[in-house]
């Protein structure tokens, strides 16, 4: 483990404590003084070393955990997380987006299906319910890190095969077809995971997950694919830009 990092508090700030800790630490992972992987001291020689309770070591390492700066693993220790990957929201490919980060992905083909469209797909799609759809589920990998899990539904006009999409990202294998993605209108949220979706993203239990479904359509106004991706949300976000009328 490094020397440990030196931090000063305020004991007479409002500010409590923990927060002073977990904002220093913070800055030290954000200025590159930490990183990722380094490991940190645990709470009991954290609290000693500061002169504070255990419990407020606690929370100020906690608050870190929470908020996906750092990671706790049972037998190893405290650790700087992993950099997360920031996407964002733009018509792009997973895949696309992992290597302008300069980030190595790999795809898991887990299943490819034809199966009939439930009532959902069938909305998302305009075809009518129980016609046969293509369905993907793939795990995508950064430099060997389970990253999201991708369910896609094409038509079975459009779909790439099983083969193009281990080797390339849908809207790549799709533009190869001729197909230009143009616009989708997507839905991002946040719910647990699974005990199956935790196992096959190397997450604990119930982990916090981002979610998305994202209806995609070419420069012709016709849906290409419906999608429901999950990401790891200790890995993984979201960037959006805002602008006022």
């Amino acid at each position: 483990m490094a020397e440990p990092l030196r931090i000063d508090l305020d004991r007479s700030s409002p500010v409590p404590l923990y927060h002073q800790i977990a904002t220093a630490i913070e800055s030290r992972i954000a200025g590159g003084e930490l990183i990722s992987g380094a490991f940190l001291e645990n709470e009991i020689a954290l609290a000693a070393r500061l002169g504070i309770s255990r419990p407020t070591a606690r929370r100020a390492l906690q608050e870190l955990v929470d908020k996906g700066r750092l990671v706790r693993k049972r037998g190893v220790g405290t650790q700087v997380a992993p950099e997360r990957i920031h996407r964002s929201v733009e018509l792009t490919s997973l895949q696309a987006d992992l290597e302008r980060a300069g980030r190595r992905p790999t795809t898991k083909m887990l299943s490819y299906e034809t199966v009939p469209a439930d009532r959902d797909v069938a909305a998302a799609l305009e075809v009518a319910e129980g016609e046969e759809v293509v369905c993907i589920r793939r795990l995508r990998y950064a430099e060997e890190e389970p990253l999201a899990l991708m369910t896609n539904y094409l038509t079975l006009a459009l779909a790439p095969s099983e083969s193009e999409l281990v080797a390339h990202g849908l809207y790549d294998a799709l533009r190869a077809r001729g197909v230009q993605p143009r616009v989708a209108r997507q839905r991002i949220g946040a719910r647990v995971a699974t005990a199956q979706e935790a196992r096959s993203l190397d997450e604990v239990a119930r982990a916090a997950l981002l979610t998305m479904e994202r209806t995609a359509y070419d420069d012709a106004g016709r849906v290409i694919e419906f999608g429901r991706h999950i990401y790891r949300a200790s890995r993984y976000m979201f960037d959006t830009t805002l602008f006022s009328h």
